[in-house]
């Protein structure tokens, strides 16, 4: 094989790598997050919850559920403005690339931090406390490793592209290839062309979006809806006493 055959056919497959990852692992992803809660929700409505075990254990869980929670929020309100704000946007109501990034980067250093230590949390609170433990699942595990591992991937991106003071601007290479998904025009030569740690941060995101319907994740689609329509509960002392205090109206004793 010549020289120039060979380079041909290694530029043929990286070629066709690249599609498979940037082009077919996203929409099989999606169409796995999109038809698999659907089927969730039809089949298995009893277990769409987060299965709590707030009754075992609440110590741990009242320090490590806020911090995960909110930093996970902020989080995704970042990568939603990083990933569907244009550049163009940003620049034309006065915020250069300078302003962006330094916002970008402390509030995503301090989000990713608290998500990543409310998730250690909560892990060691799994692992240690006996009762929680025991309720964990095979399934349980499996995200916990997919989820950590994404943080920690993003996270990791963040700091390492800063520490070299050679930061990758994502929206010239990740932000527009993630909007070509969905303009269903993709580009992946776009993300091929990115830093190894966003690829591997956006195919780690892939795969867990891809197993989210299938895990405790469901209830982040969950409202308490109901409770606005949910008629009133009436509750009945077993005390003969009634108080010094003439009963509010609506709360009259009931024989």
């Amino acid at each position: 094989m010549t020289p120039s055959v060979a380079q041909d056919v290694g530029t043929a497959s990286s070629s066709t790598l690249d599609v498979m990852l940037w082009v077919v692992v996203p929409y099989v992803s999606i169409a796995v997050f999109v038809l698999g809660h659907v089927w969730r929700y039809r089949y298995d409505k009893f277990g769409w919850t987060t299965r709590s075990s707030q009754l075992y254990e609440n110590r741990l869980l009242r320090l490590g559920s806020p911090l995960f929670h909110f930093g996970i929020l902020v989080v995704l309100i970042g990568h939603v403005g990083g990933l569907l704000v244009l550049k163009s946007w940003t620049e034309a109501v006065g915020i250069g690339d300078d302003a962006y990034h330094v916002v970008a980067v402390v509030l995503g250093v301090l989000a990713g931090v608290c998500t990543l230590a409310g998730a250690a949390i909560l892990v060691y609170r799994r692992r240690t406390v006996g009762p929680v433990f025991s309720a964990t699942t095979r399934n349980d595990k499996v995200m916990y490793v997919l989820l950590v591992g994404t943080i920690l991937l993003g996270l990791g991106t963040t700091v390492l592209g800063n520490l070299t003071e050679h930061p990758h601007d994502y929206r010239e290479t990740v932000s527009p290839w993630f909007r070509s998904i969905f303009y269903f025009d993709p580009e992946p030569g776009l993300m091929a062309a990115a830093p190894i740690g966003f690829r591997l941060h956006a195919l780690s995101a892939w795969v867990l979006f891809a197993f989210w319907p299938f895990s405790r994740l469901v209830h982040v689609f969950s409202m308490p809806l109901g409770y606005l329509t949910r008629p009133y509960i009436v509750y009945r002392s077993r005390d003969e006493r009634l108080g010094s205090r003439a009963p509010r109206r609506g709360w009259e004793r009931t024989r």
